[in-house]
């Protein structure tokens, strides 16, 4: 019975999303093509041998658009005869990536596959893909005839749901920052990374944020039209307790255990179990909860069994609720801080967790390892690995 196995997991550091960010002057097929790159430079394989790569972008228009993958992987050297696609499943659109490389190599479709993603946030503004669409639909508004919400509106009912407290929320936000740095400066990212000219570290931690600092900054999302539509709201969503724009890329590569025997690959993980879930797209962000539900039935595991935790820090308040309603042992999530501190690169995040969860893993000598990740519409991926060795 075929396997699916991580051998090799990258990713460049996490810059900040805008014009003065260092990453803003790297085309967004470039920061694609340097992990790419250096994922077969680390392996050693002929990039001949690769079946695809599959790539997650979420704004894919202007300098992420005509299939970014395909160009990346040709910027990255790869042999023409390697081919490549961009898929969309909006913030956890590198880990469909991963779970359609696993479930390719599962099935004997793919034998080496590369899972990854990139976003460059900064050149390509999210949503400018979407500008000047004024419906979506008769069917979709019938059903939904008072619209849905911004994210961060979503995030500020889901604190109003599970009764968050701003400090609640800074505190988090806080401890990310902390955990970020802690790693940093412990060498934790150093395996992983794979440092550009313009960039060597994650730019976005901010080891001296404290929870004054943080407590002073107005919330981000507050209107009066939505504060008139949700009087229950107590707008406690701002900068710091959200994840920034960001530009990053990450890559992984995926194979069988025999077929990495036979090149000489040390297996880092198995990707043991897969699920996708949708949940109500006017809260947006509480998928995770059912697919993490969902994903850990499939298993046949229990959430004390699970080591460690990566759930995308979209917002504090996702991974509070998240907690809250799966019992989860907050010590074991993000570890190494998440996405309010390094960064939230759209459609490279999935493959950055998951890059960051096998490291952790390793250095942790844990078992099994958990990522989730909400995304827009009401969406959310789960994966479930189990470390070898």
């Amino acid at each position: 019975m075929r396997d699916a196995v991580i051998v090799e997991a990258v990713r460049t550091p996490i810059g900040k999303g805008k014009p003065s960010g260092a990453l803003h002057n790297v085309h967004p097929v470039d920061l694609l093509a340097h992990s790419l790159s250096t994922l077969v430079e680390r392996t050693g394989i002929d990039p001949a041998l690769i079946d695809d790569v599959i790539g997650g972008t979420v704004t894919q228009v202007g300098d992420q658009g005509q299939n970014l993958t395909r160009t990346a992987l040709l910027a990255a050297g790869y042999p023409e005869s390697v081919p490549g696609t961009t898929v969309d499943r909006q913030c956890g659109s590198s880990q469909q990536a991963v779970h359609f490389a696993a479930q390719g190599v599962l099935s004997g479709a793919y034998d080496i596959v590369v899972a990854a993603g990139v976003e460059s946030m900064g050149r390509v503004p999210m949503g400018s893909n979407v500008v000047g669409r004024e419906s979506l639909g008769v069917g979709f508004e019938r059903r939904y005839p008072d619209g849905l919400v911004p994210q961060g509106i979503s995030a500020e009912l889901i604190a109003a749901r599970w009764e968050l407290s701003r400090q609640q929320l800074d505190e988090f936000a806080l401890r990310s920052h902390q955990k970020a740095a802690t790693a940093a400066s412990a060498g934790n990212f150093a395996k992983e990374l794979v440092v550009l000219p313009e960039l060597g570290v994650d730019e976005g931690i901010r080891p001296d944020t404290t929870l004054d600092v943080l407590a002073g900054l107005r919330p981000a999302f507050h209107s009066e039209h939505y504060a008139n539509r949700f009087p229950d709201i107590d707008w406690s969503i701002t900068a710091g307790n959200s994840s920034p724009l960001s530009d990053g890329s990450a890559a992984l590569m995926i194979t069988t255990s025999e077929i990495a025997g036979r090149l000489g690959l040390t297996p880092l993980a198995r990707l043991h179990s897969f699920a996708v879930a949708g949940d109500d797209p006017l809260m947006m962000l509480t998928a995770v909860i059912p697919a993490t539900r969902k994903v850990l039935a499939r298993s046949g595991l229990d959430i004390a069994d699970v080591d460690l935790f990566e759930v995308n820090e979209a917002f504090s308040s996702v991974v509070l609720a998240w907690a809250a309603e799966t019992g989860a042992d907050l010590e074991r999530v993000n570890v190494h801080g998440g996405a309010i501190a390094l960064g939230h690169p759209l459609g490279a995040s999935g493959a950055r967790i998951m890059t960051t969860l096998v490291n952790a893993m390793e250095q942790r000598g844990a078992r099994y390892g958990l990522q989730t990740m909400c995304e827009a519409g009401g969406l959310a991926n789960a994966t479930l690995i189990e470390r070898l060795g």
